[in-house]
């Protein structure tokens, strides 16, 4: 109940969805003061989030800044957060990934410097899987792939959500014997990061945070960054506005 609650909410909180109504009203009553409001309400948000420009300054305020490879320190477990593979696509001879593959990728870097001695990932299948494998397994397959010995992954790979994600790993940990204790190395996307940080520590799981996946980039100022307008920069409203609604739900059932 609460996923779907939280998706309706998401749906009609979504830039997109808030620009289609009020150009759809102000189009349909266009004869009344008021639908007129609407109209040009609808398309200045439309011009509004289409701007890279502006995107790109919000996605900056949110996201926390990388942090050097070099001034990590050691772990025992870096822990990866799922979410970047095609779980649409069906293969058992390889990892389809979507953006975010340097979750992993990342993580790859910091066991190979030392920094991490296991990765952990956690991660099921979804809400409505088509694919029948888990996203753990299919990341485990992509580390297997790359020489690493299958004794350093462990995956838990039954969950579903970010808040699964950190009682699962803790449950997973406990099951092993692995003390929870310790600090862990918590590797997800810099967008998702302050819902993740949350949630881990809301279970008792103390974490440094390595953000990675970065969806703003360096500030640029010229004419196709400042005017034109781009379809990705209302997709990354709608990731922030989603995340911003995640966090608020999150925190009234008290997941973090």
């Amino acid at each position: 109940m609460f996923f779907y609650l939280s998706q309706f909410l998401s749906f009609l909180a979504m830039p997109l969805t808030i620009v289609m109504i009020l150009i759809l009203l102000g189009a349909v009553y266009f004869h009344r003061k008021w639908g007129k409001r609407c109209l040009w309400t609808g398309i200045g948000l439309l011009i509004f989030f289409t701007n890279p420009f502006l995107s790109n300054l919000a996605l900056l305020a949110w996201e926390p800044e990388f942090k050097s490879f070099d001034k990590i320190e050691n772990h025992e477990i870096g822990i990866v957060l799922t979410g970047v593979t095609n779980l649409s696509k069906t293969a058992t001879d390889r990892t389809f990934f979507n953006k975010g593959a340097d979750r992993i990728t990342h993580a790859l870097q910091l066991y190979r410097m030392g920094k991490i001695q296991k990765i952990l990932i956690t991660g099921g299948q979804g809400l409505n899987p088509v694919n029948p494998q888990s996203e753990a397994e299919l990341l485990q397959r992509f580390l297997i792939m790359t020489g690493m010995p299958e004794s350093d992954i462990l995956i838990e790979d039954q969950s579903k959500n970010t808040a699964q994600n950190a009682q699962f790993t803790k449950d997973f940990l406990v099951q092993k014997g692995i003390p929870t204790d310790q600090e862990f190395l918590l590797i997800t996307s810099a967008f998702h990061m302050p819902r993740s940080k949350g949630c881990f520590e809301k279970v008792g799981l103390k974490t440094e945070t390595f953000p990675t996946d970065y969806y703003s980039h360096d500030l640029k100022y010229d004419i196709p960054a400042l005017i034109f307008p781009n379809a990705d920069s209302i997709s990354n409203w709608h990731k922030l506005v989603k995340e911003w609604i995640g966090i608020a739900m999150y925190k009234v059932v008290g997941y973090m």
